[in-house]
């Protein structure tokens, strides 16, 4: 009875953590900020994302080294936390993860040994949903999508605008919990779908999840917004038809009950909407083109 137990807690530490052994490379050439170089990044990036994919409780990395990089720990997880939550195409990664969990505590200590110091670092992301609750929501999308059936012959605009529409006629503005900060749930596609309440975040979340299981490409975007006069946090989406990137914000056309944010250019939405710097560089303007002119 007693190893059964054992056996049992065992599994339930290895579901809750995703621990992942690496080596260090001294004297590379390759430039980062933290100053450690490490074998097998992209494996190491990837382990760390599906940790958050999967709502890991604790993600760890073990490494040695020669050398003491106690300094530079908390640098390099901040670069290896931002890449594995980098666009890869996949509908549950990039934004969706991004936009759905509250940061990271990380801890983390060396041990003298014969090859100079072990490092265990731990990092403990804090997320908005829990695991069932996400599992709840891939239900959910596969069957309002299911229903949609769209077809080999459905256009990007098909998808955009019949997945905009549902968004915008299913989900009201969450007024209830839009000021309680720690009220993290509105932020989210769960909330969105479950209680059709949530505040911008939770709009654009929600779109992004279903347009990517679409097969459309599209982003969320931070930034501000003039609303009555004041100028407030805001997020939206930009989202591809025919080869170029449109600004649509579901928040807004559903609470004017309009749409007249719906496939717009930058130069009719920048009239009361400015992006965050990091959606304003030549780089992100390279990689998601954005139309000319408002779709017709």
């Amino acid at each position: 009875m007693s190893k059964l137990k054992i056996s049992v807690g065992i599994l339930i530490i290895m579901l809750l953590t995703v621990l992942v052994y690496i080596n260090m490379i001294n004297g590379s050439n390759k430039d980062t900020a933290s100053g450690i170089i490490l074998r097998n990044h992209k494996s190491i990036v990837s382990t760390i994302r599906t940790g958050l994919r999967d709502h890991s409780k604790e993600i760890t990395v073990r490494f040695h080294a020669k050398n003491d990089h106690m300094s530079g720990i908390e640098v390099m997880v901040s670069e290896l936390m931002e890449e594995a939550l980098c666009e890869t195409g996949v509908a549950t990664e990039g934004d969706y993860i991004r936009y759905q969990y509250g940061g990271y505590e990380v801890r983390y200590s060396n041990t003298p040994d014969d090859k100079g110091y072990l490092y265990t670092v731990r990092i403990i992301p804090k997320y908005y949903t829990y695991l069932s609750d996400e599992e709840w929501v891939d239900s959910e999308v596969s069957s309002i999508l299911s229903a949609m059936d769209f077809s080999r012959k459905s256009t990007d605009y098909d998808k955009v605008s019949a997945i905009y529409e549902y968004v915008c006629d299913n989900v009201s503005y969450d007024v209830v919990h839009k000021n309680k900060d720690k009220q993290h749930t509105k932020t989210t596609a769960y909330a969105a779908l479950k209680y059709k309440t949530a505040v911008c975040q939770g709009y654009a979340v929600l779109l992004y999840r279903l347009l990517k299981e679409a097969g459309v490409e599209v982003r969320v975007v931070t930034g501000t917004a003039l609303h009555d006069g004041n100028e407030e946090y805001h997020a939206w989406n930009i989202v591809c038809v025919d080869g170029v990137y449109y600004n649509i914000d579901a928040t807004w056309d559903t609470a004017f009950g309009a749409r007249d944010y719906f496939l717009k250019s930058d130069e009719t939405f920048s009239m009361d909407h400015v992006r965050d710097e990091e959606f304003m560089s030549d780089g992100f303007y390279e990689e998601y083109p954005m139309a000319e002119s408002d779709y017709k």
